[in-house]
């Protein structure tokens, strides 16, 4: 059994119906805010992370001479 799109439509109806378009839209937007804050988080952890080792690097190489 697979799901066909007279299924697939009932179940758009129907979350539709129980939760309006307005609720809906503004769902989909506090997602693509949270994907937009998560991707930014995700950046600067990496620039933190090359930064550090950038400066952990330096330190080393003082220690040496």
């Amino acid at each position: 059994m697979s799901i066909g799109f007279w299924q697939i439509a009932i179940v758009v109806i129907l979350v539709v119906l129980l939760f309006g378009r307005g609720k809906i839209s503004s769902l989909m937007g506090d997602v693509a805010k949270g994907i937009k804050s998560f991707k930014k988080g995700m950046a600067n952890d990496n620039e933190d992370i090359d930064t550090k080792n950038i400066s952990e690097n330096n330190q080393d190489t003082d220690k040496k001479e």
